[in-house]
């Protein structure tokens, strides 16, 4: 039987996630951890395989309760979902006023809101947390994107300091980043820049080899080379290290003979989604998202396979491969810079739409450790926001502004390399198109907005004159205002 509040946190759900969160809390100077989960033998495994971790193990939720300190808090590592919603009416019937709940999965963030405005009214805080990094950054020290109540975040803030990943300027990599479900909504478009970096570097991969003929070896270098440069980060990192790797079976490059399926968990459709819904475009991480549906249409991808592509072979002569090699290591940038853009663009507007004081500088911070999208270039980033923190949009930023600047000729170079040899660079591509329309004075929405009133009597406005106007399509082509001005 558990000692009665000798815990000041507990962990609900010891699946590996859970299990390695549990024992990074533990090995923290000043933190006393209980633990539970629904399978009784999950939880004797973690206790007899972690003694030294000094767990407060229960088998049952009432033990869990009782074994916590005031204001007793918990964070919940169990699947999304109905799982959650379960563990969260077991506490809730124990817990009393004051106390913490914490979902530390990957909530949908329309979920945390729900469940927030439910537990609101018991006066227990509900706090949506999203935590990045991994099995290892849950051991080691991960990012963490709390949401919940300030008053919440007064308890559980100085808890999660002591196990946050740490940045290379010493700060921990966790702040509280808004109510009920921001912290949520930043780890979704966390997790769709992800989904757009991994690409990006796929594609990278692809047009090396391709038009280089280099083995996966010789391109590990490549990336290795640019991992101490301007693209350092953690995916870099990684993928020398995956393009590196022989299968022991066969011999071969293990990437040969991994099948080129590509997974996914929703977080990035869901970025993409809700995107839609705030209006923004978010062009390069919806491709990342679509390419990954590709792969995994093989039925589609085999009965199309002799479809015609190109009327010559393409390759880069080898006088001009390391020309080539910038080139792209340039375009990656170029679109990598563009990903974060378009991504911290839909934090600004859920932050404007649900009422979020989401601090744009100060998650860039939290990215720089811990995360799957750590990287160098994460420093810029709160830079460009502490100097302006109502910039429009992050390219734009005059770092990033003379970054693009010059990388658009070789950007502009691989992605018309890539169409001719039919190469496919959906990331690049839509990463390119994306700054082009942005950049545009002036862009064929007129003629859509002509269309539209043409079937639709949808209206248009003019560039010469305030009102809104509708043309009598048929007959004299009249024009009439339809609406006051509002100036």
């Amino acid at each position: 039987m558990p000692a009665n509040g000798s815990a000041n946190i507990g962990v609900v759900g010891l699946a590996v996630m859970g299990s390695n969160l549990a024992r990074n809390l533990a090995s923290r100077e000043g933190n006393s951890v209980a633990v539970f989960n629904r399978t009784p033998g999950r939880t004797r495994t973690l206790t007899s395989e972690h003694p030294e971790a000094d767990f407060v193990a229960s088998e049952g939720y009432d033990e869990f309760v009782a074994s916590l300190a005031k204001p007793r808090t918990a964070i919940i590592m169990v699947q999304a979902g109905k799982g959650t919603d379960a563990v969260i009416s077991e506490l809730v019937s124990r817990f009393e006023p004051g106390d913490i709940i914490v979902d530390g999965g990957n909530a949908n963030f329309h979920d945390t809101i729900r469940r927030e405005t439910e537990i609101k009214p018991t006066g227990i805080h509900f706090v949506g947390m999203g935590v990045s990094g991994g099995e290892e950054g849950a051991l080691n020290g991960p990012s963490i994107m709390p949401g919940g109540t300030a008053e919440a975040y007064e308890t559980l803030g100085p808890i999660l300091r002591t196990i946050a990943a740490v940045a290379p300027d010493g700060e921990p990599c966790v702040t509280h980043v808004g109510t009920d479900g921001a912290g949520h909504f930043v780890k979704m478009v966390h997790n769709g820049i992800e989904y757009a970096d991994m690409q990006l570097i796929a594609e990278a991969y692809d047009l090396i080899r391709q038009g280089t003929g280099k083995s996966p070896a010789e391109i590990a270098d490549v990336f290795a080379e640019w991992n101490t440069g301007e693209l350092e980060s953690y995916l870099i990192e990684i993928t020398a290290e995956v393009l590196r790797q022989t299968d022991a079976a066969t011999g071969e490059p293990l990437v040969d003979v991994i099948l080129d399926e590509a997974g996914a968990k929703g977080t990035g459709a869901w970025t993409v989604q809700n995107a839609l819904d705030l209006g923004v475009p978010t062009s390069g991480i919806a491709e990342a998202v679509f390419a990954r549906s590709l792969s995994s249409k093989r039925a589609q991808r085999d009965a199309a396979s002799d479809l015609p592509g190109p009327s010559s072979e393409w390759k880069v002569a080898e006088a001009d491969a390391d020309a080539f090699i910038e080139d792209v290591r340039r375009a990656l940038y170029a679109s990598k810079i563009i990903a974060y853009s378009q991504g911290f663009d839909e934090i600004v507007a859920g932050a404007e739409q649900f009422g979020w004081d989401i601090r744009k500088g100060d998650i860039a911070k939290i990215w720089r450790a811990g995360c799957i999208i750590r990287a160098r270039f994460l420093n810029r980033i709160a830079e460009a926001y502490a100097d302006d923190p109502s910039l429009v949009a992050l390219v734009v930023a005059p770092y990033f502004r003379d970054a693009v600047a010059g990388a658009q000729e070789s950007w502009r170079r691989v992605i018309a390399i890539a169409a001719q040899a039919g190469i496919p660079t959906p990331a690049f591509s839509s990463s390119l198109a994306y700054y082009d329309g942005l950049r545009a004075k002036r862009l064929p929405a007129a003629l859509i907005q002509g269309q539209r009133d043409f079937f639709g009597a949808h209206t248009y406005k003019r560039v010469d004159k305030p009102g809104v106007f509708h043309t009598l399509w048929s007959g004299d082509h009249s024009e009439i205002e339809t609406a006051p001005s509002s100036h």
